[in-house]
Parts: C-alpha cells; sequence; structure tokens
C-alpha cells in the first residue's frame, strides 16, 4: 500500500485548496509515490473515477496557483454512507477500489459530515482488518467543528464578512435618507461568521448596529422595537442576521415567509430568504425602505480577499494529517490548539473522528452582549488574529488567475 488519495467534501471554502497543496506536499516529501484525488469525493471513489494528482501540479508555480485558488480543485459532495452494519455493499467497493490503486493513506478534507464519513470508514476498515488510514482534514467556514479552536476556512470568510459589512455600511449611510440594510449570513446553527460583523467596527467605521445569531432565539417584536430605537438615533441602521435564526417555537426566520425549503442528503434543510423576510416586516411596520442583502456563496469563493493566516493553517493542517498518517494514526482528525492571542500562536494536535462528526460548537453566549445585540471583547480577541495578513492572487490581464480544473 505504497499511494495516497484525497478528496474534498461539503461546501467550499476561499482555503481548502491550500489543505489540498498540504497534503500532495507532504506526501511526496515523505515517499508516497501517487497521490490521488476523488473526483467529487467519495461519489467519485464509488465510481472509481480518480486522477493522479501529480499530472497535475508537476511545477511550483501550479503549487502556488493551487494556493490561491478558491472553491474545491477536486469537486465536492454531500454524500452519506450508511452504517455498515445496516448495508456494507458501498464499504465493499470503496476498498476494492482504494486495494485496485493501491491506496495505503486516506485523506478527506471537510466539516461536520466529512469527519462522519472518515469515521465510519475507519470503524469499517478495523472490522475487515485493513492497513489503510483514515485522516481527516478539518475546513468550513461555519467554525462550527468541535474540539479544535477555529477551522481553517473561517479567517477568510471572517474577513470577507467583515470587510464588506464596513462597505455596505458606508453605501447605506451616503444619502443621509432613512434605509435598513439586512445583510444574511450563511450560519445554519452556529453564528460563528455573522459574529465577524462585528470585526468591522474600526476608528474608520461605527461598526453594524445589531447582530443576530442562531444561538439566541429570535423575538421578531423585539427586533422590530430595536431597529424603530436604531433610527431614531441615525437614519441609516446596518443589520447582520444568520441565515439559521429561529423564533422559540423553533421554525426558521426564513419559513415565516415561505415553507418551500428542499433538503440535502444529510437532512440540512436550504436556508435562504430571511433578510428579505425580515425588510419586509420592517417596511410594513415602521415605513421606509428595507433593503436585503444575501451573501450566499459570495462568502465562501472570495479568494481575493483571504487571510495570510488562514492559508498558511490550511496548508498546515493538511500536511499534519500526512504525518499522522505515516505514524500509524487512523480514524483521526487534525485540530488546532491555540497557544495564545498575543503574540497570537497555534500548533496542531488530534482528535477522533467521532469526537467531530454531526456535533456543532456554537458560538459562547457570553461572547454575546447582554442586550443580544453585539459581540463582546472576548469574541473580538478570538478572531482578530484570524483575519491577519493577505496573500493576493496572481493578476492577469486585470482579474485574478486561478488553477484551472483537472477535467479541462
Amino acid at each position: 500500500m505504497k499511494n495516497a488519495i484525497v478528496g474534498q467534501s461539503g461546501g467550499p471554502t476561499p482555503v481548502i485548496n491550500a489543505s489540498l497543496a498540504g497534503v500532495f506536499q507532504a506526501a511526496k516529501q515523505h515517499g508516497i509515490d501517487i497521490v490521488y484525488g476523488m473526483n467529487h469525493g467519495v461519489m467519485g471513489l464509488l465510481k472509481d473515477d480518480l486522477v493522479d494528482i501529480g499530472q497535475f501540479l508537476d511545477s511550483d508555480l501550479k503549487i502556488e496557483l493551487l494556493r490561491r485558488t478558491p472553491s474545491s480543485f477536486l469537486g465536492s459532495c454531500r454524500y452519506k454512507l450508511k452504517p455498515y452494519t445496516e448495508d456494507d455493499t458501498e464499504y465493499k467497493i470503496i476498498f476494492e477500489n482504494l486495494e485496485k490503486h493501491e491506496i495505503g493513506y486516506f485523506f478527506y478534507i471537510g466539516g461536520n459530515d466529512s469527519m462522519d464519513t472518515i469515521a465510519k470508514l475507519a470503524s469499517y476498515g478495523a472490522y475487515v482488518h485493513s492497513p489503510i488510514r483514515f485522516i481527516g482534514v478539518p475546513k468550513t467556514i461555519d467554525n462550527d467543528l468541535a474540539i479544535t479552536d477555529h477551522c481553517p476556512g473561517y479567517g477568510s470568510a471572517a474577513k470577507y464578512v467583515a470587510t464588506v459589512m464596513k462597505e455596505i455600511g458606508r453605501d447605506a449611510a451616503c444619502y443621509g435618507t432613512k434605509v435598513v440594510t439586512v445583510v444574511e449570513v450563511m450560519g445554519r446553527n452556529a453564528g460563528w461568521l455573522t459574529a465577524a460583523s462585528a470585526l468591522a467596527r474600526r476608528d474608520d467605521f461605527e461598526g453594524t448596529d445589531l447582530i443576530a445569531l442562531p444561538e439566541i432565539p429570535f423575538d421578531l417584536d423585539r427586533f422590530v422595537d430595536k431597529v424603530a430605537e436604531l433610527q431614531a438615533k441615525k437614519p441609516a441602521v446596518l443589520v447582520a442576521v444568520s441565515e439559521g435564526i429561529k423564533v422559540a417555537d423553533g421554525r426558521y426566520v426564513c419559513e415565516l415567509g415561505s415553507s418551500s425549503h428542499a433538503s440535502d442528503a444529510f437532512g440540512h434543510k436550504a436556508l435562504t430568504g430571511t433578510a428579505s423576510y425580515l425588510c419586509s416586516v420592517l417596511q410594513e411596520r415602521l415605513g421606509g425602505r428595507g433593503r436585503p442583502i444575501e451573501l450566499s456563496v459570495l462568502q465562501r469563493c472570495a479568494g481575493h480577499l483571504t487571510s495570510r493566516t488562514d492559508i498558511e493553517e490550511a496548508e498546515m493542517v493538511g500536511g499534519a494529517a500526512v504525518l499522522a498518517a505515516i505514524a500509524g494514526k487512523t480514524g483521526k482528525t487534525v485540530v488546532l490548539r491555540r497557544i495564545s492571542d498575543n503574540p497570537y500562536q497555534v500548533t496542531t494536535d488530534l482528535a477522533t473522528c467521532d469526537e467531530l462528526a454531526n456535533y456543532e460548537k456554537k458560538v459562547p453566549l457570553d461572547w454575546i452582549n447582554e442586550d443580544n445585540t453585539d459581540m463582546t471583547q472576548a469574541f473580538l480577541d478570538y478572531a482578530t488574529p484570524l483575519i491577519q495578513g493577505e496573500l493576493a492572487p496572481f493578476y492577469v490581464n486585470g482579474l485574478p488567475y486561478h488553477l484551472g480544473s483537472f477535467k479541462e
């Protein structure tokens, strides 16, 4: 078993390919012959749809381009394996394909659901006495993986959110007329990314006026009253809301305006329309203008505005995953441990995938202010180091240049 395989799963991030670069470079440095990539994650592996990554990363320039290319170079998927105790058909196919390509090391770059996949494959591997080692590489802009201090991908997405909140806020205030701008930020059950809008407050910008996170039940009447109170002091009000905020009875706010929300393979309901619904309520009750803005995929694919810290850490966890596999570990995922805030220092560690799979880390309630409308200094101290530094894209003819897909 002399080769390795790597896949990317779940929602992309601006720096997920830096982790891919970290896996590839560390594997080659430690004598692994071929590093295969799965085309669209485990779905590609089931179809034996693999690619020799080394054929595309055949120069230092291409590796550097990969680090600066957003989204998932190998393609992604949201595919849930059944427990092998219920049906081992797919496991047999997967392990046959791994043995066919002499795979000894399996790496999966993803979030909660991807850690579930790693845990299941490692468990089946132990059941059939396979020597293959399975290691998870963390990523998610949602920052909701347990155990790890933070997740690669979050720092860059947080930097993007804070930046555009400053820009949107300045635009909204330029006319001096009454307007409420509601910005909808990704975050199903954890509000880490919406909380990052608090970072926009600087000496050159007064900041986001109101922040609503899914950790706190959303009171629509109180929200309207708070906006009215703010508008009495200033014409332009800037609001950041998580897409997953819920009212007290458990319904998503976006469902109050529409009941049509499909679900993915893991049962996650598609959330959209929160900002639009809130703006319609504000206009109905308060009058004036409401402007809904849904950041949508922009916050997870803005490769032109990444954090250098985030890119370096994403690459670091990819390399650490390879070292763990070579050391004989399996069923583990790499996590980040913070040593200090100032100076900011982190190191890598390992956790069992079962500890991360299907668990969500929420924003600590004591990092939300007493009024449930803003973040405390503790959150700012936590998040500020993660957005530091820049790694600009390579520009060609005025636009960022990315590494083209291996399928092109």
